[in-house]
């Protein structure tokens, strides 16, 4: 039972189904049911036609049989009017010889009345009748023999008259010696005994009635005699009235009997009324009806079976579909899609579960391509650092006994990596790091070694159930491998680098930990050209403050902690300030105030640089207009980082920042560093074309430092060089570096740029850049970096050195 309830439940529609099978199943019903009217419909019209004509065959059998009675009776007659005693009766003229004949042929013959009379109709002699009713009766006995063919014996002259309330059959016979002498007139009643034969050969029911008035039934086999009927409607149709007796239903129809007087009266006609039972001739109908019923249910229930069979047929791939997308839906892009039959479904199902597979083949492959760019670096082919931290956190999962398997992770940085990528090129660096890769792959080709690229230069090793002696061993071999020379085209490039070395769970059991500690190793190793480290509490003070500061850094801008601190910026020729740069300074409530190095390197590393560089766009452009609105009309200029030039929202978040404080772009100076155009260099001149665009000034801080940036200078739309303050310090002692200055003004100029000198601290440094041609200036000799509150006031004390007295060296004045 259990087993058909699960199968009856699994049975169960879906709602496409039922929208696919109910509809169908509703026409098959419409159309069936209608079937079954018209049906119905024409069933009773046949039945109705074929009632009809057995009603009108039983008029005819009723006729036949009273013409059949009637033959009889006139032979009766005939008989007695030929028989010689009647004959010697009639010639004696003896009265009571003629009744006593007359009755004892009629009791024989079963005649009800028997008349004679003489040749003029004159009644004679009598039986059952007064002489009062004979007379009125002849009339219609002298009609009924005038009816017949010569006066002869024949049933067509027998009529039916109304005697005493009883229908009679009447029989006129002539009694011949050998001429006409006198009329033997008989009667007879006509009693059920014809109904009866009529329905014994037609299955009729009849019944003879008197128009009336009052109309009433004189013979019936379906009603009792002498009931009283209302007279018929005579413009009523005589067939297809409809009868009832108890539960059965009848069709009837009304002939007249031609009849002759009555009483001596003109008569109105009788009227033969006869039924067909209903029922019984829609019972073969009946039959049919159920049988198309019955078939009309199993039609419908295997309609309903076969449609809902289909449907499923249907369905079922559109299931598997709607599961294929659940599972696309779960990432699950590696079970393909089945596709139906065709023959089965149709071709549009077919062609719906190719593209679903089709889309889940893209899918998949791009998953993948997106899995590979996501875990895999792409110019080496090593996992990156996603899936190295993926895998180092699954090692360093506890097993049922709660105990962590030791490991370790070796971390390793090339040294000198930037200087060669920068001198030979991105390309052949590229080259360097995929040589780089293959050497420590062959080093570390174990099972249980997982060997990656974990950013630019540096790469990560994990060591499973390594112990600090065979970690050692493994990074000495590392070492090894790394420094011999490597042969690139023409190039031989020597290599070294630092290794740091961590373990777990000695040091740590989360994988971002042991990756901070193992880095910590590897750059204490660098800091002391040791080549390799194993971690040690010790070296991790002056790291953990730092992350400790970085942590706070993040609630610094929401706790109003950082300050906006400005370094005046002068015309060096005109002594006029032109403005300021903008920097940074942190006022912890408790370590004070934090100089930028301690926490805007590891702002830059964590990302959180864009969000100090934000504060910084917001704060500097309510400076502009503060001043602004003083009545200064003084340019402000602030550092963008690398990622800030990386950041495709930075061109709108300083347009709307300017018309928000009603600000002209060009009171705004950004300042890059060539470091950071170098990153990624198709980026970062996109985004300065779009900020030179809005307006603003760009200028490149710190020129000189780079290497290979002056390939980049003529296409960079800035307006603004500024000085490396390496250069201008030492300036005045070295020649070399007022020769580099010199060249690098004339450079500037020629491309049209305005040149800023950093790092001015004396009087002599800025009568020497003057000389040079140098446009702007800012450091400790003009002004040290202030409060942005004070840097108003500070502007009105301003008051520029006279330096045309100050005496230059002989070196320096042939330079001029």
């Amino acid at each position: 039972m259990s087993r058909f309830a699960a199968r009856l439940a699994g049975w169960r529609l879906s709602g496409l189904e039922r929208r696919i099978v109910w509809p169908f199943l509703l026409l098959l019903l419409v159309v069936q049911g209608i079937s079954l009217v018209l049906v119905n419909r024409a069933i009773g019209q046949s039945a109705t036609r074929s009632i009809d004509r057995d009603l009108q065959t039983g008029q005819r059998v009723f006729t036949r049989l009273l013409e059949q009675r009637a033959e009889r009776l006139s032979e009766a007659a005939a008989l007695l009017a030929s028989d010689f005693g009647f004959r010697s009766a009639v010639s004696s003229r003896d009265v009571a010889t003629l009744s006593d004949a007359l009755e004892n042929h009629g009791r024989r013959i079963g005649a009800s009345l028997v008349i004679y009379t003489d040749p003029a109709w004159r009644p004679v002699a009598s039986t059952g009748l007064s002489v009062d009713r004979v007379a009125a009766l002849l009339p219609v006995a002298r009609m009924a023999a005038m009816t017949g063919p010569g006066g002869g014996v024949s049933a067509q002259n027998a009529r039916l008259t109304l005697i005493d309330g009883r229908a009679y059959q009447l029989v006129a016979v002539p009694v011949k010696a050998p001429r006409t002498v006198g009329w033997v007139l008989m009667g007879f009643v006509l009693d059920r005994s014809v109904l009866q034969q009529l329905s014994a050969i037609t299955d009729l029911r009849g019944a003879v009635l008197f128009n009336g008035p009052p109309a009433r039934v004189l013979l019936s086999t379906f009603v009792q005699a002498g009931d009283t009927l209302t007279a018929p409607n005579p413009e009523a149709s005589p067939c297809g009235q409809e009868l009832r007796e108890a539960d059965s239903r009848w069709r009837s129809c009304e002939f007249v009997l031609d009849t002759g007087l009555s009483d001596g009266h003109s008569m109105p006609p009788l009227r033969l009324v006869l039924a067909h039972a209903v029922d019984e001739a829609l019972a073969p109908f009946e039959r049919l009806q159920r049988m198309l019923l019955l078939l009309t249910l199993v039609g419908v229930v295997v309609f309903a079976v076969g449609s809902a069979v289909t449907a499923r047929r249907l369905s079922r791939p559109i299931r598997g579909l709607r599961r294929a997308a659940e599972r696309l839906s779960r990432a699950d892009y590696d079970s393909p899609v089945r596709v139906p039959d065709e023959r089965v479904v149709g071709d549009e199902l077919v062609q719906l579960a190719r593209a679903f597979e089709s889309t889940r083949q893209a899918v998949q492959h791009r998953e993948h391509a997106i899995s590979r760019l996501a875990y895999w670096d792409t110019l080496t082919g090593l996992p990156n650092r996603a899936q190295f931290v993926d895998l180092l956190r699954a090692r360093l999962q506890p097993d049922a006994a709660g105990a962590v398997a030791p490991l370790a992770v070796l971390m390793l940085d090339l040294d000198r990596f930037k200087h060669v990528n920068d001198v030979l090129g991105h390309q052949l660096g590229d080259r360097l790091l995929c040589e780089v890769a293959q050497r420590l792959a062959g080093c570390s080709n174990r099972p249980d070694t997982v060997l990656a690229r974990l950013s630019g230069d540096e790469f990560g090793l994990l060591l499973s159930a390594a112990d600090t002696p065979k970690a050692q061993e493994i990074a000495r071999a590392l070492l090894a491998v790394l420094d011999l020379p490597m042969r690139l085209d023409e190039h031989t490039i020597d290599l070294s680098a630092s290794l740091g070395i961590a373990f777990a769970p000695a040091h740590a059991h989360e994988p971002e930990t042991l990756l901070g500690l193992v880095e910590v190793a590897m750059y204490a190793a660098k800091r002391r050209q040791l080549g390799m480290l194993v971690y040690d509490a010790s070296m991790d003070t002056r790291s953990s403050a730092s992350l400790s500061l970085l942590s706070e850094l993040r609630q610094a801008i929401e706790r109003q902690e950082l300050r906006l601190y400005v370094q005046p910026k002068v015309d060096l020729k005109s002594g006029r300030v032109l403005g300021g740069e903008a920097l940074v300074r942190w006022a912890h409530p408790q370590r004070g105030l934090v100089p930028p190095m301690q926490f805007i390197p590891f702002a830059e590393q964590t990302g959180f640089i864009r969000q100090i560089t934000v504060w910084m766009l917001e704060t500097g452009v309510q400076a502009l207009q503060q001043w602004q609105e003083a009545g200064l009309v003084l340019k402000l200029s602030i550092n963008l980082s690398t990622r800030d030039l990386l950041d495709p929202d930075l061109t709108d978040r300083v347009r709307r920042l300017l018309d928000r404080h009603r600000v002209s772009a060009a009171r705004l100076c950004l300042e890059i560093t060539e470091s950071a155009i170098m990153d990624d260099p198709a980026r970062a001149l996109q985004t300065l074309q779009k900020l030179h665009e809005l307006g603003v000034h760009l200028s490149i801080d710190d020129f000189g430092t780079g290497y290979s940036s002056l390939a980049y200078l003529k296409r960079l739309p800035v307006d603004e060089l500024k000085i490396d303050r390496s250069f201008v310090t030492n300036m005045e002692r070295d020649l070399d570096d007022a020769r580099i200055v010199q060249s690098t003004i004339g450079l500037a100029h020629n491309l049209g740029l305005t040149v800023v000198a950093e790092g001015v601290e004396t009087d002599k440094a800025w009568a020497l850049l003057a000389r040079l041609g140098c446009d702007e200036g800012q450091g400790y000799g003009i002004g040290r970096p202030m409060p942005s509150e004070e840097f108003l006031g500070w502007v009105h004390r301003w008051q520029a050195p006279s330096n045309e007295a100050l005496h230059v060296d002989t070196d320096f004045a042939q330079m001029l």
